[in-house]
C-alpha cells in the first residue's frame, strides 16, 4: 500500500507538471510505464514530504508526456498531494506553467 501511494503521488506530481503542448506522440505502453516509474523513483520525496523538487525530478517533469501520466490523475490523488494549490506550486517549482481549466485525468485545474 505504501509503495502504491508513492507511485500514485509521484505520478500525480509529474502529470500535473506537464503542459498540454508536451503531448506524447507514438509512445508505447512500455515507454509510458518506464516514464512513470522514472518519475516515481526520482520525485517521490517531493510528493511525500512537501519538499522542493530536485533538478533531476524537474528534468523528468519537463520531459513527461501528458498522455502517459494523466491516466493516473484523480481528485483523490490531488488531495493526497495536499490539494490543487500544492500540486500547482510543485509544478511551478520546476519552471512549468499550468493552463487554466486544463483537464488531466479526472481533474481540471482551477480557472
Amino acid at each position: 500500500m505504501k509503495g502504491w501511494l508513492m507511485l500514485v503521488a509521484a505520478a500525480m506530481v509529474l502529470v500535473v507538471l506537464v503542459v498540454p503542448t508536451a503531448v506524447a506522440q507514438g509512445l508505447t505502453p512500455t515507454q509510458c510505464n518506464n516514464q512513470k516509474n522514472d518519475l516515481e523513483n526520482t520525485c517521490r520525496n517531493v510528493a511525500l514530504v512537501l519538499g522542493k523538487p530536485s533538478a533531476a525530478c524537474c528534468q523528468l517533469v519537463r520531459a513527461a508526456k501528458v498522455d502517459c501520466v494523466c491516466q493516473f490523475v484523480t481528485p483523490k490523488l490531488v488531495a493526497a498531494l495536499g490539494g490543487a494549490d500544492r500540486t500547482i506550486a510543485l509544478i511551478r517549482g520546476c519552471g512549468r506553467t499550468i493552463p487554466r481549466n486544463f483537464k488531466c485525468g479526472s481533474v481540471t485545474t482551477p480557472p
